[in-house]
């Protein structure tokens, strides 16, 4: 493929040079500049035309590597807002450039052409102002609104699945909230030999907790509370199935919460992979082993989730 480009870079650098040499050479003979200007016109909308196409086979080929259908509600809400906001991207760039190919063809230099010379055009000034502004208002305000509902904390009331996912290079550990329905108190002081997390043992929510290596599981159809720390550096917690994404800071707790709406083995059916996982990420560089950073992620139904979370040992 290198070799490809070279060559082509090649021929365009022999055409650019010749272009410019005949260009310099015939200065002052209009009618061969005139035809000059004329073919350049031509292959400048015979190149727009190979353009749209190549965006066109750029779609078709590369659009099945898009992510599956969202695994969470408010997932289902972004989709929709991207597509929409896509569609209308796409429709500007189509236009835009069919009118850039099509006056380069249309208004090449002429002997006796003179440009319209306008200052200044109240109306369309109005125009290009006033329709960008409404239309980036209403995706704004839809992707706030979305933004809120996985923001917004959870209370008893919903009875949420509460998970801390702890960050450290190159690592996760999950934590549940125990009977009480509470995580325990923790301090990075209390960091030492088993207890890495620096839970305090003396508070009595935490001698409840649950921490899971290697995988967690979440129940569908039930809302999952997380938070969020991190022991060294700015992490990113990044579940792309779910359409969600939350910093990582050192000192700081952050968090979000949505509801799973597809259990893995039924990701597995619909992607029609049998090995398809859904796995939590690190979105930021972190380091050298940031690459490699990540923790799968089980979705099962209730029954299953109950089950699974009984046999996972407490903290105490």
């Amino acid at each position: 493929m290198l070799v490809v480009y070279s060559l082509v870079f090649i021929l365009l650098f022999l055409v650019l040079t010749f272009t410019t040499g005949k260009y310099f050479n015939t200065t002052g003979d209009y009618k061969i500049f005139h035809k000059m200007n004329k073919n350049q016109a031509q292959l400048v909308f015979i190149f727009g035309v190979l353009f749209f196409l190549f965006v066109i086979w750029q779609i078709a080929r590369w659009g099945k590597g898009l992510l599956p259908v969202a695994a969470s509600e408010h997932g289902a809400e972004y989709d929709k807002l991207m597509k929409i906001t896509m569609i209308i991207i796409f429709a500007v760039f189509v236009l835009t450039h069919i009118v850039l190919f099509y006056f380069v063809l249309k208004y090449y230099h002429r002997r006796n052409n003179k440009a319209a010379y306008v200052t200044h055009n109240t109306k369309l000034e109005i125009v290009w102002t006033v329709i960008p502004t409404v239309v980036l208002a209403i995706l704004i305000y839809q992707g706030l609104y979305n933004w809120n509902s996985i923001m917004k904390p959870l209370t008893d009331k919903d009875q949420p699945v509460i998970v801390e996912l702890y960050a450290k290079q190159f690592d996760w550990t999950a934590r549940y909230a125990g009977i009480d329905k509470q995580l325990g108190r923790a301090n990075f002081q209390l960091i030492k030999g088993a207890n890495f997390l620096g839970l305090d043992s003396t508070d009595v929510s935490s001698q409840d907790d649950k921490i899971v290596k290697g995988e967690f599981h979440i129940p569908v159809g039930k809302p999952v509370q997380f938070v969020f720390r991190s022991q060294d550096v700015i992490h990113s917690a990044y579940m792309p199935h779910f359409r969600a994404q939350m910093n990582c800071v050192p000192g700081l707790k952050t968090q979000f919460n949505f509801v799973p709406t597809i259990t893995t083995n039924e990701m597995r059916q619909n992607v029609k992979n049998a090995a398809f996982d859904y796995y939590l990420l690190c979105n930021k560089i972190c380091g050298t082993a940031h690459y490699n950073m990540q923790m799968k992620i089980v979705v099962d139904t209730p029954e299953e989730y109950e089950k699974w979370l009984a046999d996972q040992k407490t903290f105490q």
